[in-house]
């Protein structure tokens, strides 16, 4: 018989920046009352800075988290806590490998932020770790597990549209500056090749998720996509503009994946100037309005349906306790019924996905002739690296 107290998933967070703030905010909302979720729910046992031990402990007052959180002044200490069973990697993705790798050698789930890392080698080896060491791991492209995800991947199975044969996905900014600059200081991690910076690690991995998740995901059997990719490098040598062609010859699919720093998704915030994400099959289409990161509302588009047009609108719910929502708690929910459930992965984005992605990504930039230093293309593990230590 089924117990009906929900499943706690204890959680520590690695590093305090915006991402883990937003992030670590959800995880304190309460499922119940936010989105009707009863059979999970989270705690927060302790955060870390590399940096210093009060870093941690301001961000954990920031986000009011319970009076029992504990805060760590390194990261080697986050990972060595027994009382932790996930830890939700939120450094900047040129961190990501040894960050992720250091929790996993000792023996801790882990959800690691997008990108997955900044190669496609760094990638399979943590998989390879996580297999090693039988511990559950994931990507947190919270996209995926937003309930408009969720159903716009039920409506493509249902054949409403017919076999999807193209998609069109843009995650773009509008950061463009009369000097021919871009409103990013040349170190801000957007734009600055040590952190891994470019458009399409940080936004341009969205455009390729809902390409992603429509075709590749949905595919009985699975076929590597051919890759064409045009890059547009800005003057720090980070990508500023891509676009990506995948093509699925088996399949008669393709998908065009685009992203930019100077010109928006939507020119007046709007959305005015149509869909974010098109997703083309043979009896109709799915509009996606931007952005596609956390989109609001699709619209299904019938050959057959004389013009109408069904418009479904969805919503992100709020924590009334604490007045907030954004979005990520879904995508803690699924690690958690994982765990629970004793899965190493999640259905809906396979390891075996997120390093084809990755594969997708890097082919690209290489096809541009974007390079980063060794420093965060190792993909050999170092506990006592600056990315773990925060030395330099």
């Amino acid at each position: 018989m089924a117990s009906n107290t929900p499943f706690t998933l204890k959680w520590g967070i690695m590093a305090t920046g915006w991402i883990a703030e937003t992030f670590t905010q959800d995880l304190l909302t309460n499922p119940a009352t936010t989105r009707d979720v009863h059979d999970v729910r989270h705690e927060v046992v302790a955060a870390a800075s590399s940096s210093s031990k009060q870093r941690a402990e301001e961000f954990l007052v920031k986000v009011k988290a319970p009076s029992s959180a504990k805060a760590y002044g390194s990261y080697h200490e986050l990972v060595a806590d027994p009382e932790i069973d996930i830890i939700y990697v939120a450094t900047p993705h040129s961190h990501h490998f040894q960050n992720a790798m250091l929790a996993l050698e000792a023996g801790k789930n882990v959800l690691c932020e997008k990108a997955l890392t900044v190669t496609a080698s760094q990638a399979r080896k943590l998989v390879d770790m996580a297999k090693k060491k039988k511990v559950f791991f994931m990507e947190a492209v919270w996209t995926r597990y937003q309930p408009i995800s969720i159903k716009v991947r039920e409506l493509i199975q249902s054949g409403v549209i017919g076999p999807v044969y193209r998609v069109v996905a843009d995650l773009s900014f509008g950061n463009d500056q009369p000097d021919g600059t871009v409103s990013f200081a040349d170190t801000h991690r957007m734009v600055n090749p040590d952190l891994a910076g470019g458009a399409l690690l940080d936004l341009g991995i969205y455009s390729l998720t809902w390409v992603f998740q429509t075709m590749y995901h949905l595919q009985k059997e699975k076929e590597k996509p051919k890759v064409v990719a045009a890059v547009q490098k800005y003057h720090t040598g980070a990508d500023e503009a891509t676009s990506i062609i995948v093509q699925w010859p088996q399949h008669k699919s393709q998908g065009i994946a685009l992203t930019s720093l100077r010109l928006a998704t939507g020119v007046d915030k709007e959305n005015t100037g149509g869909p974010g994400i098109r997703i083309q099959g043979s009896g109709g289409e799915i509009h996606v309005t931007g952005p596609a990161f956390r989109p609001l509302q699709y619209k299904v588009i019938r050959g057959d349906a004389g013009g109408k047009i069904e418009t479904v609108d969805f919503s992100i719910p709020k924590d009334p306790e604490r007045d907030w929502g954004h979005g990520m708690f879904w995508e803690a929910d699924e690690c958690a019924r994982c765990i629970r459930d004793g899965k190493k992965e999640s259905e809906s984005l396979p390891w075996e996905e997120s390093l084809v992605m990755m594969e997708v990504m890097e082919e690209a930039l290489k096809q541009g002739g974007v390079t980063y230093p060794d420093l965060i293309t190792t993909d050999v593990f170092d506990a006592q690296s600056p990315l773990n230590t925060g030395k330099r």
